[in-house]
């Protein structure tokens, strides 16, 4: 609780300011240090990669009843399949986001630990603090490239449900909905590889979190 005090007292003075200098000296008054921001981040991506397994999976769900329920009312169909289209792009935009969050405060947090590491005067401490930087760094960059696979696996989908989508919207008609049936087994597979990526990531995800505590 008190650290979310902190935090929202500062918020404002953060959200004025682009300079990285200052939003990070203003956050360090009051308790919050890189370290924190990245485990923060690496929580708010965790989340935004779990909100996109939901989101991608309901819009297959939503993909799949299309191309199997007969009879089915198209200008409904496109409309909620069209939603969920939306809800994943945001969803997938969300997760990019994050990531890019991330990579800034730990490129900024890891500078500032090799710059420090270089003022010890005592050398058995600075080769330790320069083994846990190596240590951390390198666990950090599995998770990242882990967090960078799993965004991969979005944009194609994102294009073929774009397209299937948009060809939907202008062919209203039952002709429509057989050339979306010899898409859906490919796009279920994707969407498959994408749910095991994304699990995979947020595993990682969860593991450096519990390191860095």
């Amino acid at each position: 609780m008190r650290f979310m005090k902190n935090a929202m007292l500062v918020v404002a003075v953060v959200l004025l300011t682009s300079c990285a200098t200052v939003k990070y000296n203003t956050l360090e008054k009051v308790g919050i240090h890189k370290r924190d921001l990245l485990v923060g981040n690496v929580k708010d991506t965790r989340n935004a990669q779990k909100d996109a397994q939901e989101e991608f999976q309901d819009a297959l769900e939503r993909f799949g009843n299309i191309v199997t329920i007969e009879n089915t009312n198209l200008k409904k169909a496109y409309d909620r399949l069209d939603k969920e289209y939306e809800s994943s792009k945001d969803a997938a935009e969300e997760v990019s986001e994050q990531i890019e969050e991330t990579e800034e405060v730990a490129k900024d947090l890891f500078a500032e630990w090799r710059k420090e590491n270089k003022t010890y005067n005592d050398e058995v401490l600075r080769r330790d603090s320069e083994s846990k930087l190596a240590d951390t760094e390198a666990r950090y960059k599995e998770m990242l490239k882990s967090m960078k696979q799993a965004e991969a696996s979005m944009k194609p989908i994102l294009a073929s449900l774009h397209d299937n989508v948009l060809y939907l919207k202008h062919n209203l008609n039952a002709q429509a909905v057989g050339s979306l049936k010899s898409t859906y087994s490919n796009l279920e597979g994707d969407i498959g590889v994408l749910i095991q990526r994304l699990n995979q990531s947020i595993a990682r995800s969860d593991e450096f979190i519990k390191q860095m505590k």
